[in-house]
């Protein structure tokens, strides 16, 4: 039974990650998340993972969107990317835990002045009356906060998905893929080959 080291597992994502930034058109760093809510309802999106580390994989959000407030009741979720020009996949799955206050206002304080105005005035994954409704609330925060800092929203931060399964798979021909799938346990992350 082979075994490896989160570190190994992390380096390699990086690297594809990194190769991914040379070869697709647009956002390499999209990951597709997974969550479930109350009744066992699946539901995916799209976002963009802001960090990678050994502690885990990192995006942000509203929590008070269908993602936050699904994943603040169950913290389960998977991950996946997909990069086509590549032919490659990375599923992650996990447990999402919140990052620190720190964490979030450092990354909150480096993202453009309007994306900031934007996260006070869009109430993410509500139904919106209009269009005009949406701007009315982004001329009202512009207004609130017209020079200087902007302040992270209470309801907003990241969460950071401690991974428990990491699979990587690559094209091949014929089909006859190549999939990676390392389990975490006691003794280190266990690695299986998987049939196509």
């Amino acid at each position: 039974m082979e075994t490896s080291q989160l570190s190994d597992l992390i380096a390699e994502f990086k690297d594809w990650l990194a190769e991914a930034e040379q070869s697709e058109v647009n956002d390499a760093n999209a990951m597709s998340v997974a969550t479930v809510n109350a009744e066992g309802e699946p539901s995916w999106r799209m976002v963009l993972l802001k960090d990678v580390d050994e502690r885990g994989f990192v995006f942000y959000t509203n929590f008070e969107s269908q993602k936050g407030t699904e994943i603040l009741g169950n913290p389960k979720v998977a991950l996946g990317f997909h990069w086509k020009s590549l032919r490659r996949v990375v599923r992650v799955t996990g447990v999402a835990e919140q990052v620190s206050d720190e964490e979030a206002d450092a990354y909150f304080q480096s993202r453009a002045r309007d994306s900031r105005i934007g996260a006070w005035a869009s109430q993410q994954s509500r139904p919106m009356e209009g269009r005009f409704s949406l701007e009315a609330a982004v001329a009202k925060y512009a207004a609130k906060y017209p020079v200087g800092n902007v302040p992270r929203p209470p309801y907003w931060s990241g969460f950071r998905v401690v991974p428990h399964k990491i699979e990587f798979w690559k094209d091949k021909p014929f089909r006859l893929h190549e999939r990676r799938q390392y389990n975490k346990t006691e003794n280190g992350w266990i690695k299986s080959i998987l049939y196509p």
